[in-house]
């Protein structure tokens, strides 16, 4: 049985969250976010936090009980400071830069590869070879850093693609004569 579901969720200054139906809802400085969470489970917002507890007790309502605690705790750091995932380019000739919405990657390809920046995400080229993708959406933040990586991800002989900052790419021995 999950053990972090039934931890409420402490809400900062300045946070506020509010549940209509099966809905909660969190504002806050950086902006806003819903998410409609399961019917298995009940939400109260009281003195300040966020409480979640099971309508009864079945696999299914144990199973989403701490995932719901999770999803609204992102929520509520990413309303209050948002989240930023950071991309590594390397390789020769293999550079990034931002015009206007578009994130514009040029990976060695015959053609240069243009990334539209979806709602609420913000990306910067803060060198040729360093992006930076911040958003209040912890979620969307992840999935927008994956596609990037996506369009050429490192490969094992020389290390040449996008990866995350910090990753470690393993490294093959080449052809032997």
């Amino acid at each position: 049985m999950s053990r972090v579901g039934k931890y409420p969720v402490a809400l900062p200054q300045g946070v506020t969250a509010e549940v209509k139906g099966q809905t909660v809802a969190v504002k806050g400085k950086m902006g806003n976010l819903s998410l409609v969470f399961p019917a298995e489970l009940e939400v109260k917002v009281a003195e300040g936090k966020v409480a979640i507890s099971m309508h009864q007790d079945s696999s299914r309502a144990r199973v989403l009980w701490g995932t719901t605690r999770n999803n609204i705790n992102n929520m509520v750091k990413g309303v209050t400071d948002g989240f930023k995932e950071t991309l590594e380019i390397e390789g020769v000739g293999f550079r990034a830069a931002v015009q206007g919405k578009d994130l514009v990657l040029q990976l060695g390809f015959s053609h240069e590869v243009k990334y539209t920046m979806p709602e609420g995400i913000t990306i910067k080229a803060e060198k040729p070879t360093l992006i930076s993708i911040t958003g209040v959406d912890k979620q969307k933040v992840g999935q927008v850093a994956a596609e990037i990586r996506g369009f050429k991800k490192p490969e094992p002989y020389k290390g040449k693609g996008i990866r995350y900052q910090g990753e470690r790419v393993r490294r093959k021995e080449g052809k032997k004569k």
